[in-house]
């Protein structure tokens, strides 16, 4: 890396990307939905601006996510969003091109991770490096990766749930599942519609989930009003729902969550799984912010899990970290190009 090359983290998500700045922190954190115009394929707005058009659009623009389960889906969108973040993180007139470090999860084939950095190249970059996800999500968390204890991280994002075990810098059992944020929002679209005979975005069941979701159920519960259209009159109509009908509507994508952790946990090297009995399950990325979700994890697993600070932020800290001692972490950091 040059003395000269600006360096970036990004945490590229399926439904946030955040980019990270030596220095300076967090200086985006934006969805990860690209608004192209379908006439002349042009991208007409990126991240914030292009979210708020999601299922509001006219015919002729498309906003879409161009990450599928954290890999990504459309490689031609993909690089016009690296380009529109790294520009934002910069400064169009930046005169040197920037040394980037990118996550990406850790069931990633090598053709997804070669995708990544070409993108990242074609955007724009000098070097991309690539970075497993829980190794990041766990330098962010600061648990100290380094040492020779098992520490096991579970990130729950928008796409993929990522389950690892970390000893002495390297992954030692991990798995990663396709079932995240999502496809909880997927659910309760889905149960809605079922129970209630009532259409809803995406963008309301992600709200409803946030406002009153919770992973068990509540004596005290949540109610909140969805408004939505009627499927048979095909009128809008509004009802009341609260957090336990949510505990019955995620239970199917909650459940396929916690096998991907029993799975690990079964992998684990007995040594390894004492130390995770002593130091608990480190729950970071956006979705794990879920009510109740670490209780749920313990009532599963027996094993403690507890969130960790600004869960949604770890894995972009990660990379803000592996960027300033970058030479401590060659070993864990997977090859550029």
């Amino acid at each position: 890396m040059s003395i000269f090359s600006p360096k970036l983290g990004i945490d590229l998500g399926t439904a946030n990307t955040l980019v990270f700045v030596p220095k300076k922190g967090i200086v985006l954190n934006e969805p990860s939905v690209v608004a192209i115009s379908q006439v002349d394929r042009k991208v007409m707005a990126v991240g914030n601006d292009a979210k708020e058009m999601i299922g509001r659009t006219p015919d002729g623009i498309v906003a879409y996510r161009p990450m599928r389960d954290g890999v990504i889906a459309d490689y031609r969108v993909t690089e016009a969003m690296l380009r529109y973040f790294i520009d934002r993180a910069l400064g169009k007139f930046s005169l040197f091109k920037p040394d980037v470090m990118i996550s990406v999860p850790a069931s990633i084939t090598s053709t997804e991770r070669r995708a990544v950095i070409e993108a990242a190249i074609r955007a724009g970059a000098k070097n991309a490096y690539v970075v497993k996800e829980p190794i990041l999500a766990a330098i962010g968390a600061g648990i100290p990766i380094q040492e020779a204890k098992g520490h096991m991280v579970v990130d729950i994002g928008g796409g993929t749930t990522d389950v690892a075990v970390i000893s002495l810098g390297g992954i030692v059992a991990c798995n990663s599942v396709k079932c995240a944020g999502n496809k909880m929002d997927a659910a309760i679209v889905d149960y809605v519609k079922k129970t209630f005979n009532l259409a809803i975005g995406d963008h309301m069941s992600e709200i409803i989930k946030i406002t009153i979701g919770s992973a068990i159920p509540l004596d005290q519960e949540l109610i909140m009003v969805v408004k939505g259209r009627d499927y048979i009159s095909g009128l809008p109509r509004s009802t009341e729902i609260k957090t336990n009908e949510i505990v019955k509507a995620i239970a199917s994508p909650l459940r396929d969550m916690i096998k991907a952790i029993k799975d690990v946990l079964q992998e684990t090297p007995p040594e390894l799984a004492a130390d995770i009995i002593d130091q608990g399950i480190i729950m970071t990325g956006g979705s794990s912010m879920l009510r109740n979700l670490p209780e749920l994890v313990f009532r599963r697993t027996g094993v403690k899990a507890r969130l960790a600070d600004e869960p949604l932020l770890c894995v972009a800290k990660g990379t803000g970290t592996v960027l300033d001692h970058l030479d401590s972490y060659k070993k864990t950091i997977i090859a550029k190009r």
